[in-house]
């Protein structure tokens, strides 16, 4: 009897729970924590995405899942939690992007188009009839002198970090970020870094063809999806055992 008040706020999500919380909400914050491990990274020269894309049966075809998405030439977005509600929010996401050069002649500021997507976001977590996304962003970009590097929430909320991780893997990811990241990092030291965390999130089942990579370079401000190469071995000073990890190189789509 005591869990019917309980069951009622849990069923609206309209409706705050006494404490101030909105169950639906945080029901959708963790479809989002059992997702897969993305990460995001800043470097002194650009930024970028990296996704393990978790392949479950030897049956899969690995290309067919797809975690990482150009927006607009100079942004791009890995996602964590429900594939369906993040293809919609990709999708709303290259429309605000056409509009924005359709109107004023100019690609999108990438924080303004951070903002569009969470605000459409939280009108999901107000209304009655509707659920909230199931799915965080990481969304990547550059202007001007610099890059930038925001994540989404369920809720509608908006952060920008210098680095960053979503999905099951995130707390070590942001151990591993803590501990190692530097401003002063380069493009690939920064990608190795962040295969690192993905390998400690992932608990050493990172493979190169269930890998996924976006960057963005400061020099041309493009987007541009990396594939695999080869593999190589990076010995860590503070563990005796080497490290497999895969090198990408740069394809133009």
């Amino acid at each position: 009897m005591q869990m019917a008040p309980q069951m009622g706020y849990d069923r609206a999500i309209t409706v705050f729970s006494p404490d101030g919380r909105l169950f639906q909400v945080e029901y959708a914050r963790e479809a989002v924590r059992r997702g897969t491990t993305a990460v995001g990274i800043k470097s002194k020269d650009g930024v970028a995405v990296l996704v393990d894309k978790r392949i479950t049966s030897r049956l899969m075809e690995p290309k067919s899942i797809e975690k990482i998405f150009q927006i607009d030439t100079h942004i791009g977005a890995a996602t964590s939690g429900l594939v369906a509600d993040a293809r919609v929010l990709i999708d709303r996401s290259r429309v605000e992007s056409q509009i924005n050069r359709l109107v004023y002649d100019e690609p999108i500021g990438v924080e303004a188009l951070a903002k569009k997507i969470c605000d459409f976001k939280q009108q999901y977590t107000q209304y009655g009839g509707v659920r909230p996304f199931g799915t965080a962003l990481l969304i990547i970009g550059a202007e001007e002198d610099r890059t930038r590097l925001f994540e989404t929430d369920p809720s509608g909320a908006l952060l920008e970090y210098k680095a960053t991780g979503i999905g099951a893997g995130r707390s070590a990811v942001m151990e591993v970020f803590e501990e190692k990241y530097r401003e002063d990092l380069n493009m690939d030291e920064a990608v190795l870094l962040g295969l690192e965390a993905l390998y400690k999130a992932a608990e050493g089942k990172v493979e190169a063809a269930t890998t996924e990579i976006g960057i963005i370079k400061l020099g041309d401000k493009k987007f541009y999806k990396l594939t695999e190469l080869s593999l190589i071995h990076i010995s860590e000073p503070t563990r005796p055992e080497r490290i497999s990890y895969a090198v990408f190189c740069l394809k133009k789509k």
